[in-house]
């Protein structure tokens, strides 16, 4: 299917002021080479305390995780005191969600050893294609915690890594056309849903970002539940 038919159908439904006003900025790939390895460590743990809670609560509190975890330096954090994250549980300037706190510990390793490998994390998510966004996700489960799907897509939307996000609005404009037969989650899923990315993105020209987010405004927001009236 051509990605035509979905800009079209999101500029008849929005007005293209508005598809260009929400598509999300997109940055150089040397930029991602310019943040330390803390600030990938810190967006990581950002990213797993919002997953399942009010984001605004996490963001509104987030001065106090950064003082709380002494910004987020990997080295230290990839072999903590076990006292250190004990305090961490007590520690009212964050959300105390016991496991939540322990992925810090595990993604500060993952991330010093791709560090060692590859001279820094940012390079590392520099030199990953977004052809391959899959097996970028995949890596993250594996080698992370707590990193599987949307968490990990979020994550490397606000960073600035290019890719798409598998959104509710996404599988159902997917689904809908057969462009997808299996879950969003699955390895199976995110290949089907890479390879219609990777076509359009060759069709196009236009970042998977903007792909992504363009296709969700293809999908009308479902109306308010509706109390039954008292007779």
């Amino acid at each position: 299917m051509k990605f035509s038919y979905f800009q079209e159908r999101a500029v008849a439904r929005k007005g293209k002021a508005e598809v260009n006003q929400r598509l999300p900025k997109v940055v150089d790939r040397d930029v991602l080479t310019e943040h330390d390895d803390a600030f990938y460590l810190a967006e990581m743990t950002r990213g797993i305390f919002r997953a399942g809670f009010v984001w605004r609560i996490i963001d509104n509190k987030w001065q106090g995780f950064e003082q709380a975890f002494s910004g987020f330096v990997p080295v230290y954090w990839q072999q903590v005191p076990p006292e250190r994250l004990e305090q961490l549980a007590d520690d009212t300037r964050i959300v105390r969600n016991w496991q939540k706190i322990e992925t810090v510990p595990r993604n500060a390793g993952m991330i010093v050893e791709v560090a060692e490998q590859h001279g820094s994390f940012g390079q590392f998510l520099a030199n990953w294609p977004s052809s391959d966004q899959a097996g970028l996700l995949d890596y993250f489960k594996i080698n992370g915690a707590r990193l599987a799907g949307a968490t990990a897509q979020h994550f490397l939307r606000r960073v600035g890594w290019d890719g798409f996000v598998l959104s509710p609005d996404v599988v159902t404009a997917l689904k809908n056309h057969n462009l997808m037969d299996a879950s969003a989650t699955s390895k199976r899923g995110l290949r089907q849903a890479q390879q219609m990315f990777n076509q359009w993105h060759e069709e196009t020209g236009l970042p998977y970002s903007h792909l992504s987010r363009i296709v969700s405004m293809n999908v009308d927001a479902a109306p308010p539940e509706r109390k039954p009236r008292r007779t």
